[in-house]
């Protein structure tokens, strides 16, 4: 759709001429390309069939599945930091600012999809658009490294995620394989166990790295939904195991004091904030439904559910074991094989989760690469890429 644009008048207003004719090359390009970052809403753009876009529910899942992640088991040791009251109302008005400012990012991508009849709008493009409509001169001359920079953190942010994800996999692995021979099938008491010392920590990295590397190889957000459903099922399990035993023995909360010291209050407010992962993760779902009008909805929904288990699970983490509340909740269960299966079952949804962070900076490097090649040679790139990608990941 080729565009012209030019700045005339006091305010810098800017005329556009959309021609809305597309060749049929580039219709048949668009119209090929399901399993790429860029698709747009098929109910926007009547080129595209409704079957390559995710269902209502295939949605959900993903938008859960980017918040639940190693974040949840750290909320106790956040709550502690911030004081049994302070902690959950600071959980609940920070998932209700993350829930709104999605609503802001989605309803500026559809004003300006709506605006230069796009069919979508990437965060790259959202950001560009927005600065070339600022009043401030400066910020529509640069709005160009706006885009660059944008992406450029989104990168890093992911990549991020998948980094911390590998050394929670080997680690929890390493601690299952470690205890194993004190492993008992009582689980009344909690003795202290005598860890067999095993292989480093960066061989089981190792280990994981073939199956990483099988799983970004799925390019299609509707394959992913099988992982991602996987990946929601083993953390339900394994969130409803932690909760049967916080919950049985909960001693008396008068004793946590209900704002704790302004000085450690950073360390919740970081802890907490990574727990909320799934900012990449929300233009890529919405560009991809099939009916992009129900969005804002499921966002909402999703945003909910996500919010109230990081109340549930940190408040009464907290309240079961006091100040004696370990980084992760896991360490302070007993040694016996039912809570040792919560970390095999958190091993299994990690792992899934990998791909779905994954995605999102796969899917700005790679489009922009292979764009740079023959179609030769564009499917070889793209498999290297995420090769190295992941091979990057797990070596930070």
């Amino acid at each position: 759709m080729p565009v012209t644009k030019s700045a005339g008048g006091p305010q810098g207003a800017v005329d556009l001429k959309l021609d809305l004719r597309y060749p049929p090359k580039s219709a048949k390009r668009l119209h090929s390309k399901d399993s790429s970052f860029w698709d747009g809403h098929p109910s926007e753009s009547p080129g595209l069939e409704k079957t390559t876009g995710i269902t209502a529910f295939q949605t959900l899942v993903h938008l859960v599945k980017g918040n639940m992640g190693t974040g949840i088991l750290g909320l106790p040791l956040a709550v502690k930091n911030a004081g049994i009251l302070m902690g959950p109302l600071s959980l609940l008005a920070m998932g209700f600012i993350a829930c709104h400012c999605m609503h802001i990012l989605v309803k500026c991508a559809r004003r300006f999809c709506h605006r230069l009849n796009k069919p979508f709008m990437d965060y790259g493009d959202t950001v560009l658009h927005g600065l070339e409509a600022s009043p401030s001169a400066w910020l529509r001359s640069h709005a160009h490294w706006g885009r660059h920079i944008v992406s450029f953190f989104l990168i890093v942010t992911q990549l991020g995620f998948c980094c911390v994800y590998i050394v929670f996999l080997a680690d929890n692995l390493k601690q299952v394989v470690e205890a194993v021979n004190g492993t008992t099938n009582n689980c009344h008491y909690n003795e202290t166990v005598i860890l067999t010392p095993t292989m480093d920590s960066r061989l089981y990295m190792l280990a994981f790295l073939p199956f990483l590397v099988l799983l970004v190889l799925i390019r299609n957000l509707r394959v992913l939904t099988v992982f991602s459903m996987l990946a929601n099922i083993s953390m339900l399990v394994s969130l409803i195991i932690i909760t049967q035993y916080i919950a049985q023995e909960i001693p008396d909360p008068s004793r946590l004091p209900l704002v704790a010291s302004w000085k450690t209050y950073p360390l919740f407010f970081g802890t907490a904030i990574f727990s909320f992962e799934s900012i990449g993760v929300v233009l890529p779902l919405e560009n991809k439904m099939k009916d992009a009008r129900r969005f804002p909805a499921i966002l909402s929904l999703g945003m909910s559910i996500i919010t109230a288990l990081y109340i549930g699970i940190g408040a009464l983490g907290y309240l079961r074991f006091g100040n004696d509340i370990k980084a992760s909740i896991t360490l302070n269960l007993p040694n016996c094989w039912l809570y040792q299966s919560v970390k095999l079952l958190y091993i299994v949804g990690i792992l899934c989760t990998y791909a779905l962070q994954f995605y999102v900076p796969a899917e700005i490097i790679i489009p922009f690469a292979t764009s740079q090649v023959s179609k030769r040679w564009a499917l070889p790139l793209d498999l290297s890429i995420r090769l190295a990608m992941v091979c990057l990941t797990c070596e930070y």
